[in-house]
């Protein structure tokens, strides 16, 4: 049987997916792979650093994708990793990083801090509740899949 779709549902993943989309394409002109650009933003947003399970949790990318792009951007002197316990690892960015990210992820969340600093403060605060909602309303759903 053909599950039944809402057309808010529909809404909803067709702006995710145009968002996702727009990301896409800012990474494109940043010249930066979408996996680079999710890393160097995760850390920029995070810091100077970020563990390296965290970058994958925040993203939705799986370890090995996650290692890849971290390897390609150790051997450009981007980033690079000290332990951080006897398993796990910490993603930090080079000098060469610091100006990369400014001149890419930094943009970004420069960009992303404009469009909120222009709506209402109610609407923010309406728009972020109401993200965090469904959110943990998504997670109660996962933990009874």
């Amino acid at each position: 049987m053909k599950p039944v779709i809402s057309n808010e549902m529909k809404r909803y993943n067709y702006l995710l997916g145009e968002i996702e989309a727009e990301y896409h394409n800012m990474s494109l002109k940043l010249g930066l792979s979408d996996s680079a650009m999710k890393i160097l933003y995760t850390i920029c947003d995070n810091g100077e650093s970020c563990p390296l399970l965290e970058i994958c949790r925040r993203n939705g990318l799986s370890k090995q994708t996650v290692n890849s792009a971290i390897r390609k951007l150790e051997s450009e002197n981007v980033v690079y990793l000290e332990p951080a316990g006897t398993k796990n690892k910490t993603v930090l960015l080079t000098e060469k990083g610091k100006l990369l990210a400014q001149k890419t992820a930094m943009r970004i969340l420069e960009s992303e801090n404009d469009i909120l600093a222009s709506w209402p403060d109610k609407d923010v605060k309406k728009y972020l509740a109401l993200t965090e909602k469904f959110l943990l309303a998504l997670k109660e759903k996962t933990d009874s899949l």
